[in-house]
């Protein structure tokens, strides 16, 4: 009961430190939303329809010895499965005792709902493990089902787990509406403004200084907040996953990470109320690749510098992969006053569909329109966009490139780029101000408003590398 204990105290810390860690702009509403080794490249073939996760290799208990020394069923520790009791202390029992195993299954059976209260499983554990999600998981139906004396901010949290598997065929359940009709939530006011009233809802899977972690073959659904969220994290392996939540639930990311590096992210399919993938700060050696992403917000590198923080990313690779009926397609979004650099970007082999900003770097994010202008900004440099083809929605040009007034994005490069109108026969002309790049090959339609070469000058003082 070691680990046990150690949940308390360290549920305790976690629920007082979330309420101080920033969130970096991630509240926003559906009008738009060092020096480290370097990545290996990894080409695959064209993009091609992510498979679906039902038909995806999904590690699967199939049987055996459920009462054997490695493989440990939560009903053998109490857990009912009816989707009713609370089967909480029956998962801490049995996470202890896998825990504490050289090397252990944790087994959610099939055929059973299990539906538990916000907790924290804990490590290290003694040997790699194996949480093996064959049934379906849920929390309490809405905030009024949530205990008072427990953080709304959260629901399941690994800590400081080194070596664990996360996977099945079976369904994680958000069960995320009653949530976003919250009379905060963006949606819910006049012409997307908010309205008074508690606002905390829960990151539905979060991962919090942890490292070698593989999660796969799951579906997950309508997450009050955000899906999947990686704090402080490494070496992360992300593939076959099916998460889905309605177009209008708010703050719905499907997968966010933050000060996380080494992370791969495969042939998952993801639509949302919110960024597909979204990549804080502190990330590097990220690499997305076939993801079909939409309906949502895209895929995002930010929002970053929110309260004028520093903010460092690099080396990511989005690759072969499919956007759909989004707000955006790839988005870089810096809020004014940040410090910091966004670079070594590559945006490869992408086909829009329907999407109303398919290229869009941001650098004026602010979620009120009345942020105040700055002088100093988040670097955005050395980002290639290539083979990227499909159709925009014509209420916003097919390619935005809105950069900092004081630092100019540089070594923006554009290559194989065409951009049709979905409706009509009008191609809108891109927008740039302050983009310093080059159209290595004729783009549809040109880009001819990025200024080739570099800036005069770039003060060094302003421009704070990471």
């Amino acid at each position: 009961m070691t680990n046990s204990l150690a949940s308390l105290a360290v549920f305790t810390f976690l629920a007082l430190s979330l309420l101080l860690l920033p969130t970096d702009g991630r509240t926003h509403s559906h009008q738009t939303k060092k020096k480290h080794l370097p990545a290996v490249s990894q080409i695959s073939a064209p993009p091609s329809l992510a498979p679906e996760p039902g038909n995806a290799a999904s590690p699967s208990y199939n049987g055996g010895d459920a009462d054997s020394n490695s493989t440990f069923d939560v009903r053998k520790f109490g857990a009912k499965g009816d989707g009713v009791t609370d089967d909480t202390d029956a998962f801490k029992m049995a996470w202890d005792t896998a825990c504490g195993a050289e090397s252990a299954t944790l087994l959610v059976p099939r055929d059973h709902s299990f539906m538990i209260q916000s907790t924290i499983f804990t490590g290290p554990c003694k040997g790699n493990l194996v949480f093996q999600i064959d049934g379906t998981m849920m929390p309490p139906d809405g905030p009024d089902s949530w205990p008072q004396r427990i953080s709304k901010r959260q629901w399941l949290v690994f800590y400081r787990i080194n070596g664990m598997s996360m996977q099945g065929g079976g369904l994680i359940d958000g069960r995320g509406e009653k949530w976003w009709n919250l009379p905060c939530k963006p949606h819910k006011g006049i012409n997307g403004t908010t309205m008074p009233g508690p606002c905390d809802s829960p990151v539905a899977l979060r991962f919090f200084m942890s490292s070698n972690l593989t999660v796969q073959g799951l579906k997950i659904k309508n997450s009050p907040q955000f899906h999947f969220r990686f704090d402080g994290c490494r070496n992360v392996l992300i593939e076959s996953l099916s998460i889905k939540a309605p177009y209008q639930s708010p703050n719905t990311d499907g997968i966010h990470i933050e000060n996380t590096n080494n992370v791969g992210i495969y042939n998952s399919m993801i639509s949302n109320g919110d960024d597909c993938v979204s990549i804080g700060a502190g990330c590097y050696d990220v690499d997305i690749r076939n993801i079909t992403c939409g309906p949502s917000h895209g895929i995002s590198i930010g929002s970053l510098g929110v309260h004028n923080s520093h903010a460092c990313v690099s080396k990511i690779t989005v690759t072969d992969s499919v956007i759909k009926h989004s707000d955006n397609g790839v988005r870089i979004k810096t809020w004014q006053g940040g410090s910091g650099s966004v670079s070594h970007v590559t945006f490869d082999n992408i086909h829009m569909d329907t999407v109303r900003n398919p290229i869009i770097i941001d650098q004026y994010y602010c979620l009120t329109k009345k942020c105040a202008n700055q002088t100093s900004a988040v670097y955005v440099a050395d980002i290639s966009y290539s083979n990227i083809k499909g159709t925009y929605d014509v209420r916003s040009p097919p390619m935005h490139f809105g950069c900092s007034d004081a630092i100019p994005c540089t070594n923006l490069t554009l290559s194989e780029i065409e951009l049709l109108p979905a409706k009509g026969d009008y191609v809108l002309n891109p927008f740039c101000w302050n983009a310093y790049g080059t159209m290595e090959t004729l783009t549809i339609p040109p880009a001819i408003c990025l200024v080739e070469g570099m800036p005069e000058k770039i003060i060094q003082a302003d421009v704070d590398h990471c």
